[in-house]
């Protein structure tokens, strides 16, 4: 993708998803595994037909994911930012299992924005360290009201352990050098340079001036413990949490109500 384009005069909407798949997957090499062991577990616990809520889907990555391995499966994707989401409607433009919707996770009506009142599964990866702590231990509440009774709820995201600093540090070393090798050898955007050519797009260029005017560079958020997000889950209403999945950085916590 150079201009956002399909050669006809229509924005290119697969160019744009894959172009955010491969900046993404440049600061975590193992996305794609936590995306199919997240898809794994939905099977094993709530099976392929799942109604699904993605939340902070961004572009609709996971949503992709699970419609393609799942034909049965319907997605609601949830987001505030307005480029991705402009993403997200434009690549799934007639697929009747997915439909997006906007809404601020940090607003407490934002669930009454969704079309159905209850999930067997939501799903989320990479997004909620936008929050603070207060705001979500507020969502896991509300999350918690969402799935259904034997539903699963799971997030993929960085969860630091403030015990290990040796280790965090040497993880994070190790993880930077393996991003410039990559970024030498691959010619890969990084998050500024893939907005800054979202920025310069005909169809993107006003989505992404609103979502800086609604987000900034990067929002103040948190990476709290994987022992955090499982207790708080166990508050909100889920009785089992744990990890399912691992990195030397990232963690996935599932929870089944």
């Amino acid at each position: 993708m150079v201009d956002g384009t399909d050669g006809t005069g229509g924005a290119d909407w697969s160019g744009w998803q894959a172009g955010w798949d491969r900046q993404q997957e440049w600061y975590m090499p193992d996305r794609e595994e936590r995306f199919r062991v997240m898809l794994d577990m939905v099977e094993a616990v709530v099976g392929p037909e799942a109604r699904v809520l993605d939340l902070a889907c961004g572009t609709g990555s996971i949503t992709d994911r699970l419609l393609k391995r799942f034909p049965k499966a319907t997605s609601t994707g949830v987001d505030l930012d307005p480029a991705l989401l402009t993403i997200a409607r434009g690549y799934f433009e007639g697929e009747a299992r997915a439909r997006f919707v906007t809404a601020d996770l940090t607003d407490p009506e934002w669930c009454a924005k969704l079309p159905y009142d209850s999930y067997d599964a939501v799903l989320t990866a990479t997004a909620l360290h936008w929050l603070r702590l207060g705001p979500l231990a507020t969502l896991y509440g509300q999350v918690g009201e969402l799935v259904r009774e034997g539903g699963v709820f799971m997030n993929a995201d960085r969860m630091k352990d403030p015990t290990t600093p040796r280790i965090n540090a040497a993880e994070r070393a190790l993880r930077h050098a393996g991003m410039e090798r990559a970024r030498a050898e691959e010619g890969v955007l990084d998050w500024a340079q893939w907005w800054e050519v979202a920025a310069a797009d005909r169809v993107l260029a006003a989505p992404t001036a609103e979502r800086f005017a609604i987000f900034g560079e990067h929002a103040d958020g948190e990476t709290p413990s994987l022992e955090w997000h499982a207790s708080t889950l166990r508050a909100a209403g889920f009785a089992e949490a744990r990890a399912v999945w691992s990195s030397p950085s990232d963690a996935m916590v599932l929870a089944v109500k």
